[in-house]
Parts: C-alpha cells; structure tokens; sequence
C-alpha cells in the first residue's frame, strides 16, 4: 500500500448519492474494485459503468456470476467476491455499516481493516459507523453527506388507501406473497423483488414497477441495500424480522435503512407501518426523520490468517478471538459449521491430510447454503462435491449433467420455481470457481442459461399470480386521463385496450366476473367510460331495429334478441303496460330516453294488434247504457269473462244491446262470454302478462301449450288464472272455453235428469278418454254413475254363402242398447246367433264343446251422467222445461227435441190469477228455441 494512498468514510443517510459518488471517483483512475452487498446490486452498478464505459473493461464477479473481460479495468464484485492482492488503484466498500450484521459483518469488517486500493478507498456506509472507523482505522477522513430531501413519517394507512409509487415490506416470503396478493386485488398488482429473487427475475420485476405497469412493491428489507427505485412511500407491514435464529424487533438505523428509499434525488418521501404493524414510538419516527442513531461500538470479526497445517488447526485459527475492545469474535457461520461437521466424516479426514487438500475443503466449506433445506443435508452435499474434486482434480461432466438435469424444468409454482432456482445457484457457484470444472465455459454458460430459463419462469408465475394487467392498465388510463379505446364484438364481449373486462348485454355492462372487490369497482368504473360512445351506437341501432328483433317474456321481460332491456310494468289500465329500462347509469339519459320510447312504442303496437277487437270495443261511441257498461267489463277482463260473474248484466241486456255487443265478436256462450278471436295463442300470451301485471303478482304463470283441448288443472295457481288462459278448471284437467260450449251444444239434447251416455262426438272434440271425460263432467257439475256390461260385437259384414244359409236372421228391432252403440247388436243376441251357427254345423260332439268352452264374453265400462247440482249456476244445462218444483222424481220425463219428439208430460195447472206478461224470451238461452218450439206448440 502506498504511503500516499488516501482513506475516506463517506457516511450519512440514504438518498445522499454515496454509490454515484463511489462510480465516479473509481472511474477517475485507471484501475478500481468496488464492493457491494448484494448481487442485485452489483449487477445495476455493473451495467451503470457498462454504459459509461462499455463491457470491454468491466468485470461482474459475484458467487454465482463471473463475467471478467481480458482488458478488464473495473471490478464490480459483492464483498465476498473481491480478488485480494490485486493492487488496483482505487477501492470502495459499500452499506460498511454491515459491519455489525451477526452473518457477514466479519466479510464487511475484514475488507474495512486489510483492503485498500494503491490511491484511494472509500467506505461508504451510515453516520453510526464513525466511531469505529476512527478507532480501527485512525488515517481515515470523514465526509458528511446530507439527505438530499426530506423523509417524512405519516403513520398507520391501510393497504387499500396506499397511495401509488408506494413500496410495503415485509420479513418473510410468505408475508410479502399475502401482501401481493392483496394489492392485486385492490390495486390492480404490485412487483415482488426479494433478495432470494435472480438478478434476471429481479431486474424484470422492478421493470414492471418502474414502466408504471403496476403502482406498487412488494419487496424484503434487501430494497435498503441501495436498491434505487422510484418510490414516494415505504410501508413497514411488520416491525420485527427473523435473523437465523430468533424473531427481533428492528433497530431504528435498520427501519431508516429500508425507510430512505422513499423519495430519491430531490424528491421528498414518507415512510410509515401498514397491516398489523404497529404505529412507531414517537422518538423512534423522529430519530429516523433527523437520521439520528446511536453509535457502533463493536463489529463482527473473525481471524483471517488461517493455519491449513490440520483441519483441527484450521478450527482453531477460525475461532481465535480478537484483541482489539471494538472488535467481537464473531458467531459461528455457516462455513465454520459445515466444516466441524465434515470434520467428524472419516473418509474427508483422511482425504484432508496436507494443507492443499485442507484449504480445498476450506473452499468447499464456503459454498453458501442456497437452497436453506437443512445443515446436514448441505453438508453431505458439499462432503459429495469435496470427494469428486480432491480424488479426480474436478466434479465429473455426468454428475453435473445429472444434477443440472433434474432442476432444469420450468413447471410448477411460484415455490416449486424458487426451490429450483436456489438449487442451481450452487451449481453455478460451482461452476465460477477455477478449476472445479473442466469445461468451464460451457458449464457457467450451461447453468446460466438454465437460471436465466428458471428466472423468467418465476417471473411469469409472480406477474400471473400478483398483477392484473387489465386493471393496472385501465386504473392507469384512467389516472392520465386518457381516453379509453373500447372495442364490442358480435357476441357482446367488450375489450378496452386489448384486455377483456366484461361483457355488454343490451344496455347493461356485466364486469369479467373474476373480478372481485375493489378490482371490479374499478374495472367497471374505466370500462363504462369507455363505453360511453358505444352505448350511443348501440340505442341508435336499437331505436331502428323491426319489431321482429324485440319480444316480451312470459315474466314480463322485454328482449332485443338474446338481452334482457326492460320490463313491463302497470300502468293506469290492464292494456296500457308502461316500460321499466335496463339501461347503466353511465349510459347517460338520451341512451336510457331513447331506448324507453322505442320499446314503449313497441309494447303500444303489440297490444293494438293482438287486442284490436277489445280496442275496438273500448272506442265505440255508440254503444250507450247497459251494452257501454259491459263493455267496460270486457275490456277490464281483457276479453274473457265468466258467465257466472255477470249472470245478472246478461239477464239486464236487451236484444239490441246483444247484437250491438256481437258485432264486435262477443260470443255468450253457457260457460263463458269471450271474443274468440282473443283465445289464439298470442293474445292469450300477452293477456296473461298484463293480467299479472295488473294484479301485482310476483311471479307470472305461464301460458299452457297452445293447440290443446284440455290440460291438466295448474296447481296452486292464482283466482282466475284458467280463465285468461281460455279454458275452464273441470275436475283434474281443464278445458278450452270454445270447445267447452261446443260440448254444451251437444249436452242440452241428452236427458239429463233420466241420464244419458258420452257420445263419440262428445269424447272426439275433447280428446279424453271415457275415464277422463266422466272427471270433466263431475267437473261441470254432473254425476257419473260407472257400470260394466258385456260388450256387444258387430255383425259379419263378409260370410260364405253357405254357411249364411244356416245361420238364424238376426232381429234388427232396436234395443236399449242400440242408442248407445249405433254399430253392431246386443251381447245377448250375438250369443244367440252364435249357439245357432254352432247347432247347425256338422262338427263333431268334442270340436263344439271345446268352442263353448274358450269363449268369454268382453266386458266393458260405460258411464250414465245424471245432472248433480240442486240449483242451476248457469254452468251446466239449465233445468229442463216442466221439470217444477214437485215433480215426481223417477221415470224420466218428456224433454225438448228429444229424439222421440212429444210435449213434456205434467198435470195441467189452473190459476185465477189474470194472465201474467209474458218477457221475451232470450235469444242466448241454449233451450231458447225448445221454448220457441213450446210455445208455438200451445
């Protein structure tokens, strides 16, 4: 060392420009080495000076990087790495106040005592390492460096009121994923950089941070290490750290440490805690604030002349103690350790027999333990590594080869990539060291490569898992205040800037919906203001579009194709629905104006169509009095209307009124007055809406299948629900009102007090079995009485002439039965008929007593319909004429065109009262013409 060579400590806070200080008195010599404390460190100063003086000159070595040009001038190494003894012109050592840290601080205070540079060295570090650089080095001058702009504490915030260009910390991997975690969810994303993190995934993390992809990081306390990052804020989310072997609370120069990378150059910073950080004590945020602390009074240190004569004696002069008041022997490190245990392994002690295979070990020892699994796993790996380099001279190309192999996939998770890469970070350590290969090109070029492949890996993982580029790119825009570029496909998929965010149904926006919280506010915040112009060309659209692309549901809804755009809701009267909009908010009021009008015009022009015979009815002027008034019923019953609820307004109407009411397509039926032009399947459709609508129900039945005669009866169904269908409840099924007076047509000519049978025509036109149709007819008020009888077979239409000849001639006198069944004869005398064909045949005595045996006569069920109902309900035939009170019950009576024809037979009645006026006789009356007939008759 020359006696001119000058020794300065450049100390003060964070943000005073020490490491560019360093850069540029280095570059004012020939020849420098610059330590610093990590690798991601020395790789950003490394490419700093490569871009000032090009890669030709300069050197990166770390533990696990070698990168040393033939002319090279500037070394860039972690402190662990300097070459010693190589006499360049200037030296610095970078954060020497890890002089204390109970790990490496004896790296830091050997390279404080014993490296110099032939000109210049400086020790850059915090103001609290004066005191022992003064003792341990008395030449040394001091420059004091001020912070370059304020750092101020602003307390507890919670993550989610983070402000942006904000950076958290956390002690552990799985506190930093959680915090991560949660700011993607609430911010859109955050970068993860980690001390374990490769220079590669390190550098593409900060990347995504410093291009303003996302707002925030996530970092370890290896951010203040002179990490420099453009951060405004720094949040603790924890104040205590595991160190090795216990949790401990952070010094304050340690929080300042990490908390002075808030703000950089002129810019001011605030730090502060987060999560369940507590608040700091009120001294401690000062003191970080005036970077007051107190002094170093001792540092770390562990004898550097070693003695290789035994590994014993190697253990010896590694533990020797110092003998200077401000220096302490340092705790046992990982490479003293692994050595004591390797130690006790015979095969390496008798293979440690000389100082060269001694100091190898030492060499092996010092391998870090990256991958941190255990102490005695990493010591067989490095007893494994030590045999292969002191018996072969080097570690064997397969067994490199095996061991590369097995670690180079780039499957998995976060975990399973960062596992991977700390284990190919021995190999690569491995792979710098001279001599431990035989091709070390290809080796170092082999693991890089592989930690490199593992690196952006990892990094994909970290971004896929912690950001959402869609809502960091949006939430960004957004901040700018730049206009939104929002693209709609055909099927309603919406992309603003490339990133999918949702989907824009009708005039409503649904947000991807794995977006969740906060992150989907504010996906639905920017996408809605992109797609303020598309939500204009989509209501312009809408508002041309036919009626044929719009339809309402059964429930109500109101469709433009397959989205949902409003609702009907009640207005004033049953056939004026008014329209409810689905349509967002930021959507403006000329969208939400435009598409109102457009479907109430729509609902308008569907109900004029579909009800043009009750409008019609509605607007006659002309109709005056009772007919006005029942047309009001009409049209509030929207067309359908039991006979039963206005049994009394029909009596009233006179026959004008009654043909006045006709003209428009009243039909007064038994059952029923309806318009049947209302009873095809789209009117009963809407009639069913708007009768819900109109009645406040809450959920709307459904129209029954259109085409059907009968139905099965709607349970639990509201009052009046079958009679705005159509059709009338009867016993289990129900019954189209239409059809329903077609059968009364045909009911008023039976007997029904005598009792009478289903006719073919009865059960045709309600499509029923025999079964079902005595279950209407019980529904209507009858009595079904079920009988069997044998069944009658139809006669021969085809016989041999022969055999004709001997057959007996049926009697063709009508029977009782002949009614019931028009083809064929009575069971009794096909029987007849059969003996005698069976008498007259020649066949012997065995044939014919066999035949006798297998026949059985066919049984059939038939059913006699009695009226059931004491008093007429105007729902069944009326009482027949001359059926008085008092009449004898039994042998059925005469009734009105019957098929025998006759007057009803009764006693006459005589009364002195005069002649009573006789009303007119109805002409709706379904016996209005039997009673014509009678009283023509008389």
């Amino acid at each position: 060392m020359s006696g001119s060579s000058r020794i300065v400590a450049v100390l003060g806070p964070t943000n005073t420009g020490k490491t560019h200080y360093a850069i540029e008195r280095m570059l004012g010599y020939r020849t420098g080495v610059i330590g610093l404390p990590l690798r991601l460190l020395a790789r950003e100063v490394y490419d700093k000076i490569v871009a000032i003086r090009g890669p030709s000159v300069v050197a990166l070595v770390t533990g696990e990087e070698r990168i040393v040009p033939p002319r090279t001038q500037y070394w860039v190494c972690t402190v662990e790495a300097m070459p010693e003894g190589m006499g360049t012109d200037f030296v610095a050592i970078d954060e020497i106040q890890l002089c204390v840290d109970p790990e490496r601080g004896h790296v830091f205070t050997d390279r404080l005592l014993r490296s110099r540079g032939t000109n210049e060295t400086l020790f850059l570090g915090s103001d609290t390492m004066r005191g022992p650089i003064a003792a341990l080095v008395p030449e040394a001058q001091f420059i004091r460096r001020e912070r370059m702009s304020q750092l101020v504490y602003s307390g507890s915030k919670k993550i989610s009121r983070m402000p942006a260009r904000s950076a958290i910390v956390g002690f552990s991997v799985d506190n930093v994923y959680a915090i991560a975690e949660l700011l993607r969810r609430q911010k859109g994303g955050a970068a993860v950089v980690m001390g374990a993190l490769s220079p590669r995934t390190r550098n593409a993390q900060v990347d995504l941070y410093q291009n303003g992809e996302v707002d925030y990081l996530v970092a370890t306390d290896a951010i203040g290490m002179g990490l420099n990052l453009d951060v405004n804020h720094v949040a603790f989310s924890s104040l205590t750290k595991f160190d090795g072997r216990r949790m401990r609370p952070l010094a304050p120069n340690e929080l300042a440490q990490i908390a002075g990378r808030a703000g950089r150059g002129m810019s001011d910073g605030t730090f502060g805690v987060t999560g369940e950080a507590p608040p700091l004590d009120e001294g401690v945020a000062q003191a970080i604030m005036d970077s007051r602390f107190t002094p170093m009074k001792k540092l770390n240190w562990r004898n550097a002349a070693l003695r290789f004569g035994s590994i014993d004696a190697l253990i010896d002069s590694l533990e020797v103690s110092p003998d200077n008041e401000h220096l302490i022997k340092a705790r046992p490190a990982d490479d003293l350790n692994v050595l004591k245990s390797l130690s006790q392994v015979t095969e390496v002690v008798a293979r440690a027999s000389d100082g060269p295979s001694i100091r190898l070990l030492w060499d092996v020892c010092r391998i870090p333990d990256f991958r941190g699994i255990s102490h005695a796993e990493h010591a067989s790996l490095l007893e494994v590594i030590y045999g292969h380099l002191h018996e072969r001279g080097s570690i064997p190309d397969d067994f490199m080869a095996r061991q590369i192999r097995r670690i180079d996939q780039t499957h998995g998770d976060i975990d399973a990539l960062s596992k991977r890469l700390a284990y190919i970070r021995t190999w690569t350590y491995v792979a710098q060291r001279n001599g431990w290969v035989r091709d070390e090109s290809h080796w170092r070029e082999e693991t890089r490569t592989v930690e490199d492949r593992l690196s952006d890996a990892l990094h994909d993982r970290l971004t896929q898992r912690f950001v959402d580029r869609r809502t960091s790119v949006l939430l960004r825009r957004l901040k700018q205040k730049e206009a939104l570029l929002a693209e709609v496909n055909d099927k309603g998929e919406v992309t603003v800037e490339g990133e999918f965010v949702g989907r824009l149904e009708g005039f409503r926006f649904t947000p991807d919906k794995s977006a969740q919280g906060t992150e989907a506010k504010a996906l639905k915040s920017a996408s809605l203001q992109a797609l303020a112009p598309q939500f204009h060309l989509r209501a312009d659209r809408f508002y041309n579009a036919p009626d044929t692309e719009i339809d309402f549901t059964d429930q109500g809804g109101l469709m433009w194709g397959e989205y949902a755009v409003g609702k009907l809701v009640a207005g004033a009267e049953p056939l004026k629905p008014v329209v409810e909009v689905f349509v967002d908010e930021a959507a403006g009021p000329d969208v939400e104006q435009k598409v109102q009008r457009r479907l109430q015009h729509f609902i308008d022009r569907k109900v004029a169509a579909l009800f043009e015979p009750l409008l019609n009815l509605s607007r006659d002027e002309e109709l005056t009095g009772l007919a006005k008034g029942f047309a009001f019923r009409m049209v509030e019953s929207l067309g359908v209307l039991p006979r039963a609820q206005v049994a009394q307004e029909v009596k009233d109407l006179d026959q004008d009124a009654r043909g006045a009411l006709r003209k428009h397509g009243i039909r007064f039926g038994q059952f029923t007055i309806f318009m049947p032009l209302l009873l095809k399947p789209a009117p009963t459709r809407l009639r069913l809406v708007l009768w819900a609508l109109s009645g406040g129900l809450q959920e709307f039945p459904e129209a029954p299948p259109p085409g059907l005669v009968t139905v099965p009866v709607a349970k639990d169904a509201p009052q009046g629900y079958d009679t705005m269908c159509g059709y009338r409840d009867a016993g289990e099924r129900s019954i189209r009102i239409d059809m329903l007076e077609r059968l009364a047509d045909m009911l008023r000519s039976e007997d029904s007090r005598g009792g009478f049978e289903a006719k073919p025509d009865m059960l045709s036109i309600t499509g029923m079995t025999l079964e079902q149709f005595a279950d209407l007819m019980q529904g209507l008020g009858y009595k079904a009485e079920r009988g069997e009888r044998e069944k009658a077979k139809p006669v021969p239409t085809e016989q041999p002439v022969a055999e004709a000849e001997e057959q007996p001639v049926v009697d063709e006198t009508p029977t009782a039965n002949a009614e019931a069944d028009d083809v064929g004869i009575t069971a009794e005398t096909a029987a007849e008929a059969s003996e005698s064909t069976e008498a007259a045949t020649e066949a012997p005595a065995t044939e014919k007593s066999a035949e006798s045996k297998s026949y059985e006569p066919e049984i059939e069920v038939f059913y006699t319909f009695t009226w059931g109902r004491q008093r007429q309900q105007n729902r069944g035939p009326r009482r027949e004429q001359g059926q008085g009170k008092g009449k004898p019950r039994g042998k059925p009576q005469g009734k009105p065109h019957s098929k025998k024809g006759g007057k009803p037979q009764g006693a006459k009645t005589f009364s002195s009262r005069p002649p009573k006026k006789e009303k007119a006789i109805d002409p709706d009356n379904p016996f209005a013409a039997a009673l014509m007939g009678l009283k023509d008759g008389n």
